[in-house]
């Protein structure tokens, strides 16, 4: 009989996180004029810190260092974890802390996240932190009693305004996506952020990443708010 090597949690915890921030980049969907290729992406649980909270947590003096770039340029996933403590003593280990840094320190984690921390997490565009739940950050030099900031990230899509005016929409606008597969499924109320500089992409969390099956999708397709589904 074999014997399977065993896993510690948090390496198993960093294999998966690993995994779930690859990006998808799916080959069949075009913007309407064939030129923009979309990437639908799995955004793994994560921590925006500003400069004051990286020192506070890393060390005086400490500036994030990366060691992944992000599909949108300019943004990265740095070196530095923080472990997150909620309610009752419950934690998630070894969260990945992604850059540049920020004005506002801010989590952003999946429902199933909120439920193994106890905290009831709302959806909120990224940024919009009023009244939303805390938590403490933990890093090898120091502690972090955020008293906001907590959210469920709301599933959006980055463009850019060439993209936008493709596709009949306009920042703060709504969309849907269409992930056939082995689940096929339609998200809608897709927030729109439009800018100059953004590439055409789509983050979804991880439980909705698992719950269309988007490793081995057959087909999706963005669509603005209350369009007909196309036949095909």
């Amino acid at each position: 009989m074999t014997t399977l090597p065993k896993i510690d949690r948090p390496h198993l915890e960093e294999i998966v996180r690993r995994i779930v921030r690859q990006q998808f980049a799916l080959p069949t969907d075009r913007a309407p004029s064939g030129e923009s290729k979309l990437v639908v992406s799995i955004s793994a649980r994560h921590v925006h810190l500003t400069q004051e909270h990286v020192e506070r947590l890393f060390g005086p003096g400490q500036t994030l260092t990366p060691e992944k770039n992000l599909y949108q340029d300019g943004f990265y996933a740095a070196a530095q974890t923080v472990m997150i403590v909620g309610p009752r003593r419950r934690m998630l280990p070894s969260v990945r802390v992604l850059g540049p840094i920020r004005d506002y320190s801010q989590v952003e984690l999946a429902f199933t996240d909120g439920i193994s921390l106890g905290i009831d997490l709302p959806v909120r565009a990224s940024g919009h932190i009023k009244g939303t739940p805390g938590c403490v950050l933990v890093g090898p030099a120091g502690v972090v009693e955020l008293t906001e900031g907590v959210i469920r990230a709301e599933r959006h899509v980055h463009m850019s305004n060439k993209d936008a005016e493709r596709y009949g929409v306009k920042n703060g606008d709504r969309m849907k996506l269409r992930i056939e597969g082995t689940s096929t499924t339609v998200f809608e109320d897709l927030l729109v952020r439009a800018d100059a500089t953004s590439k055409l992409e789509v983050h979804i969390d991880t439980d909705e990443g698992n719950a269309v099956d988007l490793y081995q999708p057959t087909k999706v397709e963005l669509q603005k708010q209350g369009d007909c589904e196309c036949q095909h």
